[in-house]
């Protein structure tokens, strides 16, 4: 199996499965859903590169990671934010893939205007996740 799709699958799977996480959302998702309830979450694209050294293959993942609230502020997204990390640190791949550094590139908060339903705010996080593979 691909890096991105063994990554994505473990990270959506840690997410899942800590309920820290999943008691302040409706739902998690694997892409951005067409219709959902706000609060919830999804994960966005997985983009790989090349990583590694003179006797390790690897990949670096980055992945995307979104959270939308229909509040007319955006103080619960700060909550919610703070919870995703620990979750990621939990995410490891079963398909011979190991994760072995996950950082916080950015995050960015943001009024959610363009969506049909109601007004919120969107918060979009970016990790990079960097594997070995150990098949």
């Amino acid at each position: 199996m691909s890096a991105e799709v063994a990554v994505r699958a473990a990270v959506i799977g840690a997410l899942r499965g800590d309920g820290s996480v999943m008691d302040g959302l409706n739902g998690l998702f694997d892409g951005e859903p067409g219709r959902a309830s706000a609060p919830f979450g999804y994960v966005g694209e997985a983009i790989g590169s090349d990583w590694g050294g003179k006797d390790v293959a690897g990949r670096e993942v980055r992945l995307t990671i979104g959270l939308r609230v229909a509040d007319e502020t955006p103080a619960r997204l700060a909550g919610m934010i703070g919870r995703i990390d620990p979750a990621i640190g939990q995410a490891q791949p079963q398909d011979g893939w190991r994760i072995v550094t996950a950082r916080l590139v950015r995050s960015r908060v943001a009024r959610d205007e363009g969506r049909q339903l109601a007004a919120g705010w969107r918060a979009v996080i970016d990790y990079r996740l960097r594997v070995v593979w150990e098949g």
